[in-house]
């Protein structure tokens, strides 16, 4: 395969040679995850054809959205739907969110497949809201999710960040919630790094401040709580709290620098997951599971280990334009035809970045079609005006 040209991070360019072969499986196979739950927060495919402006609402293929789900259901995953990786509050608003959970929990019921869906308060208008307000938006949100058979994930709220006046009010807030859920949820701690509208979250910005009124939530109501998902970031904090939850919640971890050691787990548990990496990653996270399945720590680690180093690239400052790296990447192994996201967001990230994101996934061997990948990385780079 001849080389391409590549921006450098620091200036210039240098000559990659793609590699020839694929390490990871093109179809899903193999017996169903055991050992760990593991959800991957799916990212939607933009319609390149719509012609829409930046105002509309967002335009989404939903043939190739369902069928990347389809995707990561075919190797075992569960998807978690309407989160952050959906661009949930970055492009998606309220109106296509609940559209996109209908749908992909029809096609879950379908495919058997399992999927959780993100509850929110997005659909509130910009301004300050008290809580009656923001907890009536999430009732709103709530019902329509279980109304589609989806397990709920409470996510973190902007216009909770903004009404709470200090902890007590994400107690009260939280407790009814709770009581209102008909099945148990899966409550999320998102952090600043990911939306810098969270800051001080749980009605604290010191973090064991914040963490004790969370596992309070918790705690009041533990036969409520399906699991947590954790994304801070912090393998230490991520491991302490996870060795307090009451019996029978699941720590999921959120952490996209950490999740190897987070899953394989240590003498005192392990961590679930639920990340948005395992979006490019499902079929290579689903093989590693399958090998923990067998009691083979070091086996997992060795495929997941060396993935970090990509995703720690997708997910650097400012964290939350991740999904950027996430579509090219989708685009390059050919889950969908172009490199077309919701809100223009394909422009979030340099072309050194993208590059970068191309290289690390092809070095580990993530594209099904590796001559592929690489034919549309040289078209990305011909609009960019790299020469060749």
């Amino acid at each position: 395969m001849s080389a391409l040209i590549l921006p450098a991070p620091g200036g210039g360019t240098f000559e990659y040679t793609p590699r020839a072969e694929p390490s990871v499986p093109a179809t899903g196979a193999g017996s169903p995850l055991v050992s760990r739950t593991v959800f991957s927060a799916a990212h939607v495919v933009a319609d390149p054809y719509a012609d829409i402006s930046p105002d509309s609402a967002a335009a989404v293929d939903w043939d190739a959205t369902l069928a990347f789900r389809r995707h990561l259901w075919s190797h075992g995953l569960g998807v978690a739907e309407a989160m952050d990786t959906a661009q949930r509050g970055m492009g998606l608003d309220w109106a296509g969110a609940a559209e996109l959970i209908r749908r992909s929990a029809a096609e879950a019921r379908s495919q058997g497949g399992a999927i959780a869906c993100g509850v929110g308060t997005d659909q509130l208008p910009p301004g300050e809201h008290d809580l009656a307000a923001v907890t009536a938006a999430y009732e709103e949100q709530l019902a329509l999710v279980e109304a589609s058979g989806a397990q709920a994930v409470l996510m973190a709220s902007r216009a909770l960040a903004a009404a709470a006046e200090g902890p007590e009010d994400y107690l009260a807030t939280y407790d009814h919630l709770l009581r209102q859920a008909s099945e148990p949820v899966i409550l999320h701690w998102l952090g600043p790094m990911f939306d810098p509208a969270l800051e001080g979250y749980w009605g604290s910005d010191d973090l064991d401040t914040a963490t004790e009124t969370f596992l309070e939530v918790i705690a009041a109501r533990p036969d409520k709580v399906d699991g947590i998902k954790v994304s801070l970031l912090d393998a230490g904090r991520e491991k302490a709290l996870r060795r307090r939850l009451p019996d029978g919640v699941r720590c999921y971890t959120g952490d996209d620098f950490h999740y190897p050691e987070l899953i394989a787990g240590d003498e005192h548990g392990f961590s679930h997951a639920l990340l948005g990496i395992f979006d490019p990653l499902g079929p290579l996270a689903a093989e590693a599971v399958r090998v923990l399945d067998k009691g083979d720590t070091a086996g997992f680690r060795g495929l997941l280990d060396p993935t970090v180093e990509l995703s720690r690239h997708l997910f650097e400052p400012p964290t939350r334009f991740y999904k950027t790296g996430v579509v090219l990447l989708a685009w390059l192994a050919g889950h969908q035809s172009h490199f077309t996201m919701v809100g223009g967001l394909q422009s979030a990230r340099s072309l050194p970045h993208l590059a970068r994101a191309y290289q690390l996934a092809d070095q580990v061997g993530l594209f099904p079609d590796p001559a592929r990948a690489a034919s549309r990385m040289r078209t990305l780079l011909d609009v960019y005006g790299v020469a060749r």
